[in-house]
């Protein structure tokens, strides 16, 4: 069985009375929303895109969270006839590639409290219905022997996981390893993998962690001498912009930058269902690229989408249209979706860097009690043969 919460991407939960502004901000998105276009509107893709006679007449995607900007290129895919469903917490519409239609349909599903925050892995072995998940690289590592799963599209070449603090309250800190130098608590996920490996290389002290948190801002708020989690795509925006009893920056470092630098995630499929989805995921991947690059360059229309699910979900998971578009720059801005590096395609896993990826989350699982299947291999959970090489980021 695959670790739930100790792996499960943590995301803040704001009070509604914290964020009213935000909420007002999202209503009035919603109601401006454009009726969903008939399929027979949206024009046939060229052949190479046409998905028909190898996918299935349904491909869905299980995301590991509530919507945001971070699933993106596959949000993106969800063609103008878009159908959401507040009760499963979906959305279904034509597959599209550049708008245009490649013969089946999409549907995406939220994860986090839509499943229970479960891991997706699970998910998918208890509903095989899902084409593709959202699967964390550990949890496809701790799962190997019960849940295989294969990644096939890095959604993100990097984690936009940090540790944030109060510059006010400390002036001095630069980085993550500054904290490390003091007594200073470090508010993290419960079970949280990247903490466990900043201690291993020495840059935070066990004895600072605090595996407490639950996402709310309540206690950074009324005690700034702490340094916290988040992820860079949303709470340096919201700490600043909407929540009123803070309204002002924080700082924050990239765990990826203080150490712990691992493929985040990437979209996933049953190890064994990888012969027969082959002519599908041939075609699916490049079209999964394409798309990621349309989001990078032009993310408004995602992003509509991305708040109008929120508001209509209403699982308590608030996401403003101006957390969206902070959230979009940060991505493109510090190169988490395509990568610092042109040479390697987006989506891709390089070789080099899966192959450290799998020793560190593998070294780390092992000494947290995981047993890990024996004879892993980085080839077990990477894969890379359906990336189109020519699709770069640069």
């Amino acid at each position: 069985m695959i670790p739930g919460s100790a792996h499960r991407p943590s995301r803040p939960f704001f009070a509604l009375a914290i964020l009213a502004v935000a909420g007002a901000a999202l209503s009035g998105c919603a109601s401006g929303a454009a009726p969903a276009a008939p399929a027979s509107a949206i024009p046939l893709a060229d052949e190479a895109s046409i998905l028909t006679d190898v996918c299935p007449a349904m491909i869905v995607i299980q995301a590991t969270w509530e919507p945001e900007v971070d699933h993106g290129p596959f949000y993106g895919l969800v063609g103008p006839d878009a159908v959401i469903d507040a009760d499963k917490k979906s959305v279904t519409g034509t597959l599209v590639d550049g708008g245009k239609s490649t013969g089946v349909q999409i549907e995406v599903r939220s994860g986090g409290s839509a499943i229970g925050y479960q891991p997706v892995a699970s998910q998918m072995y208890t509903d095989t219905s899902i084409t593709l998940g959202s699967v964390p690289t550990e949890d496809r590592v701790a799962g190997a022997a019960s849940q295989p799963t294969i990644g096939v599209f890095a959604t993100r070449q990097q984690s936009p996981q940090m540790i944030m603090w109060d510059p006010e309250t400390h002036p001095d800190w630069t980085s993550i390893a500054d904290i490390g130098k003091t007594d200073a608590t470090v508010v993290v996920p419960k079970g949280g993998l990247y903490a466990q490996a900043l201690v291993a290389k020495g840059v935070l002290k066990q004895s600072q962690l605090s595996d407490s948190y639950d996402g709310s801002p309540a206690r950074f708020v009324s005690d700034p001498s702490i340094a916290q989690n988040g992820f860079a795509t949303s709470e340096p925006y919201i700490y600043e912009h909407e929540i009123s009893q803070w309204d002002k920056p924080v700082k924050y470092q990239l765990v990826k930058d203080a150490g712990y630098d691992v493929y985040p995630d990437a979209l996933s499929i049953r190890s064994a269902d990888l012969e027969k989805l082959s002519p599908c995921l041939t075609k699916l991947v490049p079209i999964l690229q394409r798309s990621a690059l349309a989001y990078l360059a032009d993310p408004a229309p995602t992003n509509a989408l991305i708040v109008k699910l929120v508001e209509e979900y209403d699982t308590g998971w608030v996401y403003s249209a101006g957390v969206a578009e902070a959230g979009a720059g940060i991505l493109k801005n510090l190169h988490l979706m395509a990568g610092t590096d042109p040479s390697v395609p987006i989506g891709d896993f390089a070789p080099e860097r899966a192959q450290s990826s799998f020793e560190q989350v593998t070294a780390l699982l092992g000494a947290s009690g995981v047993t890990i299947e024996p004879g892993l291999k980085a080839d077990d959970i990477f894969d890379s043969q359906f990336i189109d090489t020519s699709l770069t980021g640069k």
